[in-house]
C-alpha cells in the first residue's frame, strides 16, 4: 500500500496533488536518478516525507530532520527517529533536501546550517508560473484542480467528456484545460491545452477528434485533466459517454473519477454467468504498482486474490474479475483493495454483444457507525435517503443492491419506500438487517407496476448500525431490447430546514442545501439526452418544486427556458427534444446543455442518452 496522505484536517491534501502531478513526477523522477547511490538527509517542515518517498522511493532518506520539538525522537517511518533540525551541521550526508517548493525561503532558513553544502528543494518540481493562480500560495487547492478520465478511441468504441464552465460562476476568467493523454502502456501520446474563454460555455473533449487531430492510432488509456484558472472549488466534474461504433450497439455513461486515491473501492457486482466483468486498473502515479498490489475479495469475506502482474507508471491493465473468482456470480458483490494506487476505477461488463461501463465508489476508512443516526430528531424525518428512479415496469426491469461503503460497517438495516411519479406512496418493503457479506438484489419491477422512484432508507426495527454513507448499485434493463445500464450513489438528507452536521448538503457553503443546480448535457448525432428528476423529501409537508430548465448554447448564452413542477417525493422525466423546439436545440448546438435550477428545494437526478432503438445509458447527475 502507498503510504500517502491524501486528506488532512482541512480536507484534500494539496501537497499530495502537487507531488503526484505528471509534470512534478517527471522532475522528481529525474531527481531520483540524480541522487541514486547517495545518502540523503531530508528536512521535513510539514510532515510530508512519507508521502514523497511512497511516490518516489529513490528519495528515501537516511536521516529526517524536523523543527517541531514535539516531533523530535518520534519514529520517522523508515526505521529511525526524527532528529532536531539543529543537528544538520553535524549530519553526514551526500544530499541535503528540504521538502518545500519555496527555494528562497528554505535557503534563508537553513543557510547558516549548511556549512557551505548545496541545498536541494522541491523547486524543480514546481509547475510553470503560467499554470498557477497569481496572488495565491503555491499549495493553494485551486492551483491543483485535477482529475483523470477513462479515455479510448478505436474501431469499436468512442468516448466523449462533456461538462460546462461552471468555474465562471465563481468569478473565473480565461480558463484553460491542460490535458495529457496516456496510452495503455502509460506512454504520453498527446498533450494540449483547450482554452475556455466564455462564461458558462459548454466543454467537450471527443476521443475521435483527438485521434484525428494528433494522427493517433487506436488507443486505450487515461486522460489527465488540469483546469488552470479555477475558482470556487477544485473539483473537476464531467460526464463521460461511451458508445459503440461500426454496428456495435453499446451505449453507456459514467462520470468524474474523484481525484483522491482510496484504500478500498466497492459497488462492484459479480458477473452473471454470461457476463465478462473487466475492471480497468489505471495507475494514477509515476510509481509502479507491484504484482499483488491490487487485490479483490468477496464483500465481507477476507479472501484476497491479487492481480499477478506489475503495473507501470500511468499504465492501464484490464483485469477479468470472473477469472479471479470463477465461483462468484451476481448478486454477489466484491471489494477492491487498491492500496491508494489509483483514483476511482471503472468497470465494464460485456454481455450478449453489448458492453456497459460504470464506476466503483470510495469505501471510506475514516468513518464509523454513529449511534446518533438511530435517534434523529423528528425534524429530520426519515433522515438519510438514497433516491433512484423506477423506470416504467412495463418496459424496464429495475434492480437495487445495497452496498457497504465504509470499512467498519458490518450491517445494513434498510427499507425501500416506493412512490409513483406524482409523489404518492406505493408501498414500503423492509429488506432486513443485512450482513456485510450479503448477496441481495431487489427487483423493483416486481414490487410496483407504476413508474416513479424509490428511496433506500435506514430502518432499525431489527437492530443494526448506520454510518451515514449508505450506498447502492442500481441496474436497469430494457425488456424488449435487452440493453442494460447501471449506476451507484449514496444517501443524503434532503430538503429539511434543520441540519445535522453537513446535511442537507450544499453545492458550496454550509448546510442546509435547499437549491438545485444540475447539469444535463444535450445529445449528439442520433443520440438524445434525457434525465429522471426526483424531488426527494426526508420530511412530509413540503411544497412542490419551482424548477426552471435553462437551455444554454455551447458558447454559454441562454437560448430558452421553461418551467416544471415536481411534487415532494415525485419525479419527472425530462427529454429536451420534447420540451424545446428543434430550432432552439440546433441553436444550442453540440456541447450545449440544460441547467436545471430551483431556488426552493434540492432535486436529484439521473441522466443518460437514448439511441431511438431501445438503447440507453444512465448515471447519476452532478451539480455545481
Amino acid at each position: 500500500m502507498l503510504d500517502i496522505r491524501t486528506f488532512g484536517p482541512q480536507g484534500g491534501n494539496v501537497l499530495y496533488k502537487a507531488l503526484a502531478h505528471p509534470l512534478a513526477a517527471e522532475a522528481l523522477t529525474r531527481m531520483e536518478k540524480a541522487f541514486a547511490g547517495q545518502t540523503i538527509v531530508i528536512y521535513d517542515p510539514e510532515d510530508t516525507v512519507r508521502t514523497l518517498v511512497a511516490l518516489y522511493p529513490g528519495l528515501k532518506p537516511s536521516v529526517v530532520l524536523v523543527h517541531d520539538t514535539e516531533q523530535v525522537g518520534q519514529p520517522d517511518g523508515f526505521g529511525g527517529a526524527k532528529q532536531a533540525l539543529l543537528e544538520l551541521p553535524d549530519t553526514d550526508a551526500d544530499i541535503i533536501l528540504a521538502l518545500s517548493f519555496d527555494n528562497a525561503k528554505m535557503r534563508g532558513r537553513l543557510g547558516k546550517l549548511l556549512n557551505g553544502r548545496t541545498l536541494h528543494t522541491l523547486a524543480p518540481a514546481r509547475l510553470p508560473d503560467d499554470m498557477i493562480v497569481r496572488g495565491r500560495p503555491y499549495l493553494d487547492k485551486l492551483n491543483f484542480a485535477t482529475n483523470f478520465a477513462f479515455f479510448r478511441d478505436d474501431d469499436q468504441f468512442s468516448t466523449r467528456i462533456v461538462t460546462a464552465n461552471y468555474w465562471s460562476n465563481y468569478g473565473s476568467q480565461d480558463l484553460r484545460y491542460w490535458l495529457r493523454l496516456y496510452d495503455q502502456s502509460g506512454q504520453v501520446i498527446a498533450q494540449w491545452e483547450q482554452p475556455v474563454t466564455q462564461s458558462g460555455a459548454g466543454i467537450t473533449i471527443d476521443s475521435a477528434q483527438i485521434r484525428e487531430r494528433f494522427n493517433l492510432p487506436p488507443f486505450m488509456g487515461q486522460l489527465f485533466i488540469h483546469v488552470i484558472g479555477a475558482r470556487g472549488h477544485d473539483v473537476v466534474k464531467y460526464a463521460l459517454d461511451v458508445w459503440g461504433r461500426n454496428g456495435d450497439p453499446s451505449l453507456s455513461v459514467t462520470h468524474d473519477a474523484n481525484a483522491w486515491p482510496s484504500v478500498r473501492y466497492a459497488t462492484l457486482p459479480a458477473p452473471e454467468a454470461d457476463e465478462t466483468l473487466t475492471v480497468w486498473v489505471q495507475n494514477s502515479h509515476a510509481t509502479t504498482i507491484p504484482a499483488g498490489g491490487i487485490t479483490f475479495n468477496p464483500m465481507g469475506v477476507e479472501e484476497h486474490r491479487g492481480v499477478d502482474q506489475a503495473i507501470g507508471p500511468f499504465e492501464t491493465v484490464a483485469v477479468d474479475v470472473g477469472k479471479i473468482f470463477p465461483e462468484l456470480a451476481w448478486p454477489a458483490q466484491l471489494e477492491m483493495r487498491s492500496g491508494r494506487h489509483l483514483v476511482r476505477p471503472r468497470y465494464e461488463i460485456t454481455q450478449r454483444g453489448r458492453t456497459r461501463i460504470a464506476h466503483l465508489n470510495v469505501e471510506r476508512d475514516n468513518i464509523r457507525p454513529d449511534p446518533a443516526i438511530r435517534n434523529f430528531a423528528p425534524s429530520l424525518g426519515r433522515g438519510f435517503l438514497l433516491p433512484f428512479p423506477i423506470l416504467d415496469p412495463a418496459k424496464f426491469e429495475s434492480f437495487i443492491q445495497p452496498n457497504p461503503m465504509s470499512e467498519a460497517l458490518e450491517t445494513l438495516p434498510v427499507r425501500l419506500d416506493i412512490f409513483d411519479d406524482a409523489g404518492q406512496p406505493v408501498g414500503s418493503h423492509f429488506l432486513g438487517n443485512l450482513p456485510r457479506s450479503h448477496s441481495t438484489a431487489i427487483a423493483l419491477h416486481d414490487l410496483t407496476d407504476r413508474p416513479g422512484h424509490a428511496d433506500l432508507v435506514y430502518d432499525f426495527r431489527d437492530g443494526g448500525e448506520a454510518d451515514g454513507w449508505l450506498h447502492a448499485l442500481m441496474r436497469y434493463r430494457n425488456r424488449e431490447t435487452d440493453h442494460a445500464a447501471e449506476t451507484s450513489f449514496g444517501a443524503h438528507i434532503f430538503n429539511t430546514l434543520m441540519t445535522w452536521r453537513s446535511e442537507p448538503q450544499s453545492y458550496s457553503g454550509p448546510p442546509p442545501g435547499l437549491t438545485t443546480r444540475l447539469f444535463l448535457k444535450l445529445g449528439h448525432d442520433h443520440l438524445r439526452s434525457f434525465c429522471c428528476l426526483i424531488h426527494p423529501a426526508s420530511i412530509e409537508g413540503t411544497d412542490p418544486s419551482e424548477t426552471v430548465l435553462l437551455l444554454h448554447a455551447v458558447d454559454g448564452t441562454l437560448v430558452a427556458e421553461t418551467a416544471i413542477h415536481i411534487q415532494p417525493s415525485g419525479s419527472y422525466i425530462v427529454r429536451p427534444h420534447e420540451m424545446f423546439e428543434n430550432a432552439l436545440l440546433e441553436r444550442a448546438g453540440v456541447g450545449g446543455y440544460i441547467l436545471i435550477r430551483d431556488l426552493t428545494c434540492r432535486l436529484f437526478g439521473y441522466h443518460g442518452l437514448e439511441n431511438g432503438e431501445g438503447g440507453f445509458s444512465l448515471d447519476h447527475m452532478f451539480g455545481f
